[in-house]
């Protein structure tokens, strides 16, 4: 326990991994590799920089001085400067180049693009791994007839591994959408305090062409193709809204999926994992709640609502540059990725360990399906020489009758049997059990979900490197 408030979302939500990503240890030695960067392409194109002030500075890239850079910030009331002083400390020979024309932003938002991007990398192999669960979860049933709802109001049956290819198809879009905003990350580059690059060309003697030179070496040392070709001082901040849309996007999908998996646990035809010494309730000994569909309702609300702070920051900004973004992005981001982070782990760990209960599946159809064959009942009997009219109104006689003892008396659905004693509609048993047939109600469910699982199958080969993630759910 501890005096202080902690984040729930590291303590207990997302991963080790996730938290790495935003550390300080990782934000702070990225600031470092991207000045070793900047003087190494600065050398490079002629700079006077030795290589014993890089291999100075490459020397001390993780051992950050967090005592020094605090005491620093404690005077300057500026974070970068802090650090830009901590590091000289540690590199007194290296010390008069580090962030040579550069302005806070270099480190700033060239690091965002950077953790983003291993955030993103991170979020993709979850979710390539969810959609991995949920294409085996579909496969196992997808000839498993089940009753379909409407406004939750029971509809034509369809398949429980047509239902999960919806919650697949929410997820590939996600993916495709994912795949699309990695690709197109780019750096801030150097382009100094309003992006007109003048430190850099005063640097170079006006030499425009070793100016657009530094960008691209330093894009390169950083794993980067590109480089925003215009900004102020700082990358665009639409950046940020498209990349917490993706997330965003994910969330929702995660969401729905979730409220599937609550509404079918209602019915209990489903249920999540559930451990051995797990309590549902507090107070209900008995209760067995979907907990785990819960949370990922619930982190899927904060990455929802979230996604709004990126597009009133990029709205709001002025002109070549403002500050009221930072306070902002400093919590924004990170968390939206933490919060994703936990809800793809759930969407795994359910998706993976879900109980299905074929025998209420076929008892809520049972109870359903006779509504629904009356009119292949009626179609069944014309073709033997019934009267369609006749029939027609039997069936309404004896539908109103059946519903009315299952609403009014609590009493079970006797509407096949009403028809089978009618002699009006000719009917035995062995046709009437033909006509029940459940898989003759589903249409193409099965053939479709065995249609799509192939393209899936096809993503999910030429993403097999990211498969076979562990997640663990500890609360």
């Amino acid at each position: 326990m501890t005096d202080r408030y902690e984040n729930p979302l590291c303590k207990r939500y997302s991963s080790a991994e996730m938290q790495m990503i935003f550390s300080d240890d990782n934000k702070f030695s990225t600031w470092r590799k991207l000045w070793v960067a900047l003087a190494e392409s600065q050398k490079e194109l002629g700079l006077v920089i030795s290589e014993d002030q890089i291999n100075e500075m490459k020397a001390h890239i993780h051992d950050i001085n967090y005592k020094d850079a605090a005491r620093f910030e404690a005077e300057t009331r500026h974070d970068v400067m802090a650090h830009i002083l901590a590091f000289g400390v540690q590199c007194p020979l290296a010390k008069p180049v580090i962030h040579l024309g550069a302005t806070s932003c270099y480190v700033g938002d060239n690091t965002d693009i950077i953790l983003q991007r291993e955030a993103l990398l991170h979020i993709k192999k979850l979710l390539v791994n969810a959609l991995s669960k949920l294409y085996d979860f579909a496969d196992k049933h997808k000839a498993l007839p089940c009753l379909a709802y409407t406004h939750f109001q029971a509809a034509q049956p369809t398949t429980a591994g047509k239902r999960a290819a919806l919650w697949i198809q929410d997820l590939l879009m996600d993916l495709e959408q994912l795949e699309f905003v990695i690709g197109n990350l780019k750096l801030l580059g150097c382009k100094g305090t309003t992006g007109t690059g003048a430190s850099f060309l005063s640097l170079f003697d006006g030499d425009h062409e070793k100016v657009r030179e530094l960008e691209r070496k330093i894009a390169g040392k950083m794993g980067f193709s590109g480089i925003y070709a215009a900004s102020g001082q700082t990358y665009t901040r639409k950046s940020d809204y498209y990349t917490l849309s993706v997330l965003s996007g994910i969330a929702q999908s995660a969401y729905k999926f979730s409220n599937d998996i609550r509404l079918l646990s209602h019915l209990k035809e489903v249920d999540e994992p559930f451990e051995a010494g797990q309590i549902g309730s507090s107070a209900m000994a008995y209760k067995r709640n979907p907990m785990r569909s819960e949370r990922i309702a619930s982190l899927a609300r904060y990455v929802t609502v979230n996604a709004l702070n990126p597009a009133l920051t990029a709205s709001a900004q002025w002109l070549e540059r403002t500050l009221d973004d930072s306070a902002n992005r400093r919590i924004s981001i990170p968390e939206a990725f933490l919060a994703t982070d936990a809800i793809l782990s759930l969407v795994i760990n359910v998706a993976g360990g879900l109980t299905v209960y074929p025998k209420i599946i076929q008892k809520h159809l049972d109870d359903e399906l006779p509504f629904m064959a009356t009119e292949n009942i009626l179609m069944h009997c014309v073709k033997k020489g019934g009267d369609r009219q006749a029939l027609h109104e039997r069936i309404r006689v004896h539908s109103q009758a059946a519903a009315g003892k299952i609403k009014q008396d609590g009493g079970e659905n006797d509407l096949i049997a009403r028809i089978l004693n009618d002699k009006a509609f000719d009917l035995t048993e062995p046709e009437m059990e033909d006509i029940l047939s459940a898989d003759k109600f589903t249409g193409m469910a099965k053939e479709q979900t065995e249609e799509f699982l192939a393209k899936i199958k096809t993503v999910l080969d030429a993403n097999r490197g990211l498969l076979g993630v562990n997640v663990t759910i500890t609360v």
